[in-house]
């Protein structure tokens, strides 16, 4: 079982761009097959599928940006710098030519994708090594790959930050896939390649309060989807791993949760709380699932895509203004477990974080850093 890549630069890409189709101004989305991408764009209001478009489109007043992000966070790079160029086609000075990705990227340079399986990197390593690269094949078309030097990939990659404007992340990703090839694949020396790597960002994670979540549970009247919330936040669950979950890995004598195969093929445990435990037992004898924990209305695993749909209803209902999403649930875990005196070292285990600095970010917001008198309440603005 493959865990949520929410953390890794996603491996698709959905081309975004205006044109008309049928008198109307749409939104044309186009990706390589995937029918999980297809899945998650049929989802949307006003979806459809052109064949003389080759692409699916969304009529122009019912395509909605941020929640087409937000749909496939984690899951899809979405290229929408033709959107951007278009709607400054008028202002905006002649720009040089980007980066363009084909629609079709080129086959695999043979030996690469033998040798990631070899030295058994993870299916999501795979799948972002193996993307990145046929991308940086097809921007070096019809080249020698042994022959660029690393000027030339150097002025690829600043090319994506300027054109795509890709993360740090995202760039590290790229250099590593190219220098897999290079070091590893044509087994050249490390020393003979050098990429400039970006300075990491350090970007604080979003939390609700425990009223918010609260109120979202107890406004959730469907028992599957109040007891996805309550695992998700109560055991720091990725979404992924919630519906990964089967019925054999509650465990209720001993009270835990095993995680099977999470981020970095790990198994982990945590703790089952015992008012999640009733719901559990409460959901169990309502839908009765036959072998996921939760399941579709066809007894198959239950999709990511739905999570994210119940999590942003939940909180719409619950009147939540902040922006809300799957992953919040588990910020928002670690940073109460944190604020409650939970030692850091727990929470990283229950996290399933590799380094404890990934767990370390969550006390830059605890509340805990702020229960301080400001200087500024010994002041007196009074004049009277």
């Amino acid at each position: 079982m493959r865990a949520e890549i929410a953390a890794m630069p996603p491996t698709k890409t959905i081309r975004l761009s205006r044109t008309t189709w049928q008198n109307q101004e749409v939104v044309s989305i186009q990706f390589d097959f995937d029918d999980e991408l297809k899945q998650r764009v049929k989802q949307f209001a006003g979806a459809r599928w052109s064949q003389q478009l080759r692409s699916w489109y969304i009529p122009k007043e019912q395509f909605n940006l941020r929640s087409f992000f937000d749909a496939f966070r984690g899951i899809a790079w979405v290229d929408y710098s033709d959107l951007k160029e278009q709607a400054q086609a008028t202002t905006a000075p002649a720009r040089p030519e980007r980066t363009v990705v084909p629609k079709q990227l080129p086959p695999l340079i043979p030996g690469y994708l033998e040798l990631l399986k070899q030295k058994r990197r993870s299916s999501n390593t795979i799948k972002t090594y193996t993307h990145y690269f046929r991308e940086f094949q097809a921007h070096f078309d019809k080249r020698d790959l042994a022959g660029i030097q690393a000027e030339e990939i150097n002025r690829y990659i600043l090319d994506l930050i300027e054109r795509r404007h890709i993360s740090s992340s995202q760039q590290n990703q790229r250099i590593n896939a190219i220098k897999f090839y290079y070091e590893q694949v044509l087994n050249r020396e490390k020393q003979s390649y050098h990429i400039v790597r970006p300075r990491g960002e350090r970007k604080l994670p979003d939390v609700l309060s425990k009223q918010e979540i609260e109120f979202m549970i107890k406004t959730t009247q469907n028992s599957k989807h109040k007891c996805l919330i309550a695992l998700i936040y109560s055991c720091g669950l990725r979404r992924s791993e919630a519906i990964n979950l089967k019925l054999g890995d509650v465990d209720s004598k001993r009270m835990q949760v095993k995680i099977r195969d999470g981020k970095g093929r790990k198994d982990r445990y945590v703790l089952l709380a015992k008012n999640v435990l009733t719901l559990l037992r409460a959901y169990y004898k309502e839908q009765k699932p036959s072998t996921w924990l939760f399941e579709g209305e066809k007894k198959e695993q239950y999709s990511e895509m739905s999570i994210y749909h119940v999590i942003k209803n939940a909180a719409k209902k619950a009147g939540i203004k902040k922006r809300v999403y799957p992953h919040i649930l588990r910020h928002s875990y670690a940073t109460h477990n944190l604020e409650q005196g939970i030692d850091i070292r727990f929470i990283q285990e229950w996290m399933g974080h590799e380094s404890i600095k990934t767990t370390q970010r969550y006390t830059h917001i605890s509340k805990n850093n702020f229960d301080f008198k400001n200087p500024i309440d010994d002041m007196n603005f009074d004049d009277s």
